[in-house]
């Protein structure tokens, strides 16, 4: 990283210490980000004060950023995977009684708020209405959660946002223009090969050389019949190559561990014989 960067970093951390109550919610990521000039410009947004939209397509690195940005800023993680049920409520909280009182069990977001916490936002496209409503006012000039009922929460100056979302997933849809305004926009590009066998060495250190290349050679293979329109992105599966990795190192024998981490997420049977029929090239 660059060493203006670095001093930059290390005033931040000293005006911003994190309050000993989160200290549990800062910890290394068990993966470092590979890549160093999307991790710069990340680095730098946030630093201005900026929240980062990660956007890109399957095993680019999304959330593997946001935890490794979180910990290089020494700040309490939050996360929220936007789903169908997320509205207001489970991103600022809500009513529960303490000693007969009635008073607010903080969400995420207010927790992030309250503790200068970065946010990460699963998923943001698969957003309803109701949990965009609160984005707005988090991010934007105003920085503050106003809580029917309650006073209103500031925003902490430490407090950041990093949204991530994936391309045409079903239940996604478009992100509307004033809650993109309110981002850093960085679009994620796709592993190489050589980030691909570090990354496939570091979650899986005891794996042999021949198998993390046919892992790698196999997930190359269907990503390009993906991106043809061949096969869907079911099978261009990161976790589920670095767990079938995980399993061949364990003693498993490689094509079964590929074929129920793999080829078993086709449902289709067509799509399902041609994905087998790609493994076998690898793995036969």
């Amino acid at each position: 990283m660059r060493e203006d960067l670095k001093i930059r970093l290390e005033q931040f951390k000293e005006r911003y210490s994190a309050d000993a109550a989160v200290q549990g919610r800062i910890g290394k990521p068990p993966v470092e980000f590979i890549g160093r000039e999307i991790f710069e410009l990340a680095v730098a947004a946030l630093l201005q004060g900026e929240n980062l939209l990660l956007c890109g397509g399957k095993a680019t690195g999304k959330n593997i950023l946001s935890d490794n940005l979180a910990w290089l800023f020494a700040r309490p993680i939050y996360n929220v995977s936007f789903h169908v049920n997320t509205d207001s409520s489970t991103l600022i909280g809500t009513d529960t009684f303490v000693d007969g009182e009635v008073r607010l069990r903080h969400g995420p977001i207010s927790q992030a708020a309250l503790y200068g916490g970065f946010c990460i936002l699963d998923e943001i496209n698969m957003a309803k209405n109701d949990a965009v409503a609160v984005l707005h006012s988090v991010l934007d000039y105003r920085r503050l959660i106003d809580v029917p009922g309650y006073e209103c929460i500031p925003m902490h100056p430490a407090t950041r946002f990093i949204a991530t979302m994936n391309y045409g997933y079903a239940g996604t849809r478009e992100l509307n223009e004033a809650l993109v305004s309110r981002f850093t926009v960085i679009r994620m590009p796709t592993l190489e090969e050589g980030q691909m066998h570090q990354l496939l060495r570091a979650d899986v250190p005891g794996a042999s050389e021949e198998n993390i290349d046919r892992c790698i050679g196999l997930f190359l293979d269907l990503n390009e019949k993906a991106i043809n329109g061949e096969v869907s992105t079911h099978p261009v599966d990161m976790r589920g190559m670095i767990a079938a990795l995980r399993m061949m190192t364990d003693g498993m024998n490689p094509k079964d561990a590929i074929t129920i981490n793999i080829t078993n997420k086709c449902f289709d049977e067509y799509e399902y014989q041609l994905v087998q029929d790609v493994v076998m090239t690898r793995f036969g």
